[in-house]
């Protein structure tokens, strides 16, 4: 059974942005036709669209509808890999674009909430919480690079001054960090489409791509819906897990995993603020990450688990609710008002996946759980490029992705290979 989205939405309930946008009918052309009205296809379509280029944004669903509208509101900056690790990778003259790329991340999603006035409840602030006693360690290597890298802002928290920022006694340390934060995911979504309208771009809802055609042979670009068509110079597939099989290059390279997410009833600020002080957004230091926030309405907005089988658990609120309660017992009592879940795209290595398909088409997928900032960057990095500027995008394009082994057993294996990364965690 695949994940249900047809479940209300705390993000849904609360949106301030009822737009709609029509279906594609009859047959368009366009400078630029993006695939997914998400955060990676609406930057890309804002920025084409402010230089002046003719946009077409064309959504299976609604704008927001998939991950972007979905997710924890977590706005992460930097790349899950280490710089001593993409350095490797993309050798050391690349490796300082790649520095202030991952620092750009979050510092775009800032600007544009101020310069497009998008109410979305940003909030400044992250924990990188320690659950075993060898993860402070790691924390330490994060804030020692980021020092060499000449960002010396994040902070180590320890001992009673932790249980006074967290209501917990589940962490041995945080890591701060000041350049990350939170927001309202879907009404941010909403601000960027709504920003793209404004400079021009047209978006078309409930519009599923059915045939693409990347311009590898033609002069054009091309798409197809059940009821129309765009026809342009450059086409961008921004869809991540939702574009599914209708790129099977970019399909055996990425796994839909279902990711879902608990939120209480209102708490009071009092009680919201006894579990999280300071509001940052908090995520633990396992391989399968807990994340969590309060809301601007003092809700604890709580992620955890995730599923790799393409199996929705029959009760979501069961599911994740026990990781709440492993953290803040004090929520016993604490109703759960909206449940809901949806896909994230992952990579092998965790690292965005980003490239061309010929010379007419590019893409940008896999953010495995760091989506919200760097899905925006990298939808800027792909209309740099489209303008000729392409410096910046074949730095990201340089890492090289794997397929997932397995071919059609390739869910099956990685469920397996999740296990041992579950009893990993559970270890002490």
């Amino acid at each position: 059974m695949a994940v249900d989205q047809t479940r209300p939405s705390y993000y849904q309930a609360t949106c301030n942005d009822a737009t709609r946008h029509p279906a594609l009918e009859g047959d368009l052309t366009a400078d630029v036709v993006v695939v997914g009205a998400g955060y990676t296809g609406l930057s890309a379509a804002l920025e084409l669209a402010e230089a002046g280029l003719d946009v077409i944004v064309v959504e299976a669903e609604t704008v927001g509808w998939g991950a972007s509208g979905r997710n924890g509101g977590h706005v992460c900056a930097d790349f899950t890999k280490s710089m001593e690790e993409l350095q490797k990778e993309l050798g050391s003259d690349a490796a300082p674009t790649a520095w202030e790329l991952g620092n750009e991340t979050t510092r775009l999603v800032g600007e544009r909430v101020e310069k497009y006035g998008i109410d979305c409840d940003l909030t400044w602030g992250y924990l990188h919480a320690a659950d075993k006693p060898g993860h402070i360690d790691d924390l330490k290597a994060m804030r020692d690079e980021a020092a060499s890298w000449g960002y010396d802002g994040m902070t180590l928290i320890e001992g009673r001054d932790l249980r006074d920022r967290i209501g917990t006694e589940s962490y041995h340390g945080a890591l701060h960090d000041p350049r990350s934060g939170h927001l309202h995911p879907l009404n941010f979504c909403k601000g960027l489409a709504r920003a793209a309208v404004a400079a021009g771009a047209r978006i078309f809802e409930q519009s599923r791509v059915e045939r693409l055609d990347y311009g590898e042979t033609g002069p054009k670009a091309r798409v197809e819906t059940a009821r129309g068509s765009v026809t342009a110079d450059y086409l961008v597939l921004a869809g991540n897990a939702y574009l599914r099989e209708t790129a099977p290059f970019l399909y055996r390279r990425l796994m839909p995993v279902g990711s879902y997410i608990i939120a209480t009833e209102p708490l009071g600020e009092n009680r919201a603020r006894a579990l999280i002080r300071e509001n940052e957004a908090i995520a633990n230091m396992r391989f399968i990450v807990d994340y969590y926030r309060l809301s601007a309405d003092h809700r604890m907005l709580y992620g955890g688990r995730a599923t790799y089988s393409g199996i929705e658990p029959k009760d979501l609120g069961g599911f994740v609710r026990p990781r709440m309660l492993a953290v803040f017992p004090q929520l016993e009592d604490a109703k759960i008002d909206y449940v809901w879940g949806g896909y994230i795209g992952i990579t092998v290595d965790r690292m965005p996946h980003v490239g061309r398909l010929g010379p007419r088409c590019y893409f940008s997928q896999g953010y495995s759980g760091h989506g919200l900032a760097m899905s925006n960057l990298c939808g800027k990095l792909m209309a740099e490029a489209i303008r000729g500027q392409a410096e910046r995008f074949d730095v990201m394009a340089k890492v090289r992705h794997p397929i997932f082994p397995g071919g059609g057993f390739r869910t099956p294996l990685l469920s397996l290979g999740m296990l041992w990364y579950r009893l990993k965690d559970a270890l002490a």
